[in-house]
């Protein structure tokens, strides 16, 4: 799964592109924190069986936080508006943007996550491929257009656990228990960290010229 490097990584590109002449060195810290918020449920899974990727990662929760900036941004008396002007309005759009796609859409289209958590229980992955074959057409795996004979039930909080530094394993620990927390599992995640710590570095280096 995308180790939480990653998704910073994400949301530094998100800020690098979105905050326009807000980007400085404290926008984009703001913005590449909450990029990370998701993954803190994974503490919550000690607690709360399959937790992990399913609080914080559901769709729900940006949805839901995107309703009230939306309400408070907008409204005469805005707090936010009223204390850190049009700066910190853009900062937090910014933010709730590198939440969506660098926290959530990276866990969807790798392992999967919980999608309408708490509405619905059940974990679903964006994956297969999209080409052109000169025999067999257009080939898609994306949408199954014809469902398999014996179609597997969703998996959900109660039968999916996703191991994580804090909960490696469902239940209680043995005292041997490997914690592993990844970093890059795969040459693009480098390649992406790499990228994005350029990209945030000009930025950075531009904003502190001006």
């Amino acid at each position: 799964m995308p180790s939480t490097l990653v998704h910073v990584a994400i949301g530094g590109l998100v800020g690098a592109a979105l905050l326009t002449t807000e980007f400085d060195a404290r926008a984009i810290a703001c913005v590449v924190a909450v990029a990370a918020v998701p993954d803190l449920d994974a503490f919550a899974g000690l607690v709360l069986p399959g937790a992990h990727r399913s609080l914080l990662h559901s769709l729900l929760f940006p949805a839901l936080l995107g309703l009230v900036l939306l309400y408070e941004t907008t409204r005469t008396e805005s707090v936010l508006r009223a204390r850190f002007g049009t700066r910190g309005v853009r900062i937090a759009w910014v933010s709730l943007a590198a939440l969506f796609c660098g926290g959530i859409l990276p866990d969807l289209f790798t392992n999967g996550v919980n999608v309408f958590y708490p509405a619905v229980d059940a974990f679903y992955t964006v994956d297969g491929e999209l080409l052109l074959s000169d025999q067999r057409g257009l080939v898609q795996t994306f949408v199954e257009i014809q469902p398999p004979a014996q179609a597997q039930p969703q998996p959900s909080t109660r039968t999916l656990h996703y191991s994580t530094p804090v909960d490696p394993s469902p239940g209680g620990e043995p005292e041997d228990v490997e914690r592993v927390a990844p970093v890059f599992q795969a040459g693009w995640e480098l390649m992406l960290v790499l990228v994005s710590t350029a990209v945030v570095s000009v930025r950075l280096w531009d904003a502190m010229r001006r």
